[in-house]
């Protein structure tokens, strides 16, 4: 699938997993003079909608992770959980890892990276 940013729709979600606000919180914890970032960061994650992790977010991880590891697939823990969210989810994971984009299991990936770098 080759999704542009270009093509959201006003009526479109964003959304993040917790994981990945935990994943922002944390490297904000590291820079705690950081001040001005950290506004920017609240701002943005004020806009969005938080997935919470389930029993079911946590199902689809397990299958998720355990057909990748039986076909020889691998990618990190925190990406394998953020990616087991997504497919709870019924999402679509914008990321760039070329690792994400090729696991097995049904996840949906899109690659806006190139979308927002300048001309």
């Amino acid at each position: 699938m080759q999704a542009h940013i270009d093509a959201l729709n006003a009526d479109d979600t964003l959304a993040i997993s917790v994981i990945t606000e935990a994943e922002v919180r944390y490297g904000l914890a590291r820079k705690p003079e950081a001040h001005r970032l950290a506004r920017t960061v609240e701002f943005v994650l004020a806009g969005l909608t938080i997935l919470p992790w389930t029993s079911a977010t946590a199902h689809a991880y397990a299958s998720l992770r355990v057909e990748n590891q039986r076909l020889g697939l691998a990618a990190g823990s925190l990406d394998l959980l953020i990616a087991g969210h997504t497919i709870a989810a019924g999402a679509v994971l914008v990321t760039s890892p070329p690792a994400l984009s090729k696991l097995a299991g049904g996840l949906v990936t899109v690659n806006w990276a190139d979308d927002i770098r300048p001309n």
